[in-house]
């Protein structure tokens, strides 16, 4: 049985926290994809819940990225989720809609895949030291997590433009500039600012909570069919031999990569 990557805290019945570990860099897999379907139909199925906080176990890395070595023919491979997309895709737009707020508290790096996930929680709280960026095209890769559609309503075309298609890292004080996350935080009060967040909104009553999230989803989430041509792209160009040399760079200078 492959190791839990999400270790899930029920603080109360109204309020769990969900925290990622996946080995020293927090990279997301295959299994990241498998395990989070269980735990958004967790969260969907749970009667009081009204907040759920993700955090990460590693202080320097939210979710760094896809695991480029990961099996992609697994990947490729997978069978549609509920709403009909791909598995990987599935995941984050059933994560955008549960009955309950989703928040990140991103403290580190939280670019491609984990920039795609905290696009699909409801409220991003920052460290300042927080780094988040879509660096696929940098790879020779079209972002396959609706970076493209949840970016634009958040931030603008042209902002949206910027992060896509320059690849590049946005420390969380541009990225508060920018609205990609909603505030940013001293480090030392990151997880008390949330904490208080979170319970508070926990106090409240779940049948409001439910109605005005689902009116917000109403009025600004993409609709579903928006998603599935982003994943075919990168299923398209994300392994192709022109890529190798970027993909090198990327493995040899991790934690400091930059596709320039």
């Amino acid at each position: 049985m492959n190791a839990p990557q999400f270790h899930v805290t029920e603080v109360s019945d109204a309020y769990w926290r969900a925290s990622f570990k996946n080995g020293p860099m927090n990279l997301i897999d295959p299994d990241t994809v498998d395990q989070l379907a269980e735990l958004v139909a967790r969260i969907e199925a749970a009667p009081a819940l009204t907040v759920v906080v993700f955090d990460s176990l590693n202080r320097d890395f939210f979710m760094a990225h896809w695991d480029v070595t990961a099996d992609r023919a697994r990947l490729a491979g997978m069978t549609p989720g509920p709403t009909g997309l791909h598995q990987y895709v599935d995941n984050l737009v059933r994560l955008s809609k549960v009955p309950a707020v989703t928040i990140s508290a991103i403290r580190g790096r939280a670019r491609g895949a984990g920039s795609e996930f905290v696009l699909a929680t409801d409220i991003r709280f920052a460290s300042d030291n927080a780094l988040l960026g879509q660096v696929e095209v940098g790879l020779g890769a079209v972002p396959g997590g609706g970076a493209m559609a949840r970016l634009t309503r958040l931030v603008g075309r042209a902002r949206a433009a910027e992060i896509i298609l320059g690849a590049d890292d946005f420390p969380a004080a541009l990225a508060e500039r920018y609205g990609y996350v909603n505030r940013v935080l001293p480090d030392s009060e990151l997880n008390d600012f949330v904490d208080l967040f979170a319970r508070r909104i926990a106090g409240f009553d779940k049948v409001a909570i439910v109605g005005a999230k689902a009116l917000l989803d109403l009025a600004s989430l993409p609709p579903d069919e928006e998603f599935a041509p982003g994943m075919s792209a990168f299923l398209r160009t994300a392994w192709r031999p022109v890529n190798a040399a970027r993909i090198r760079q990327l493995l040899e200078h991790q934690d400091g990569w930059s596709p320039h």
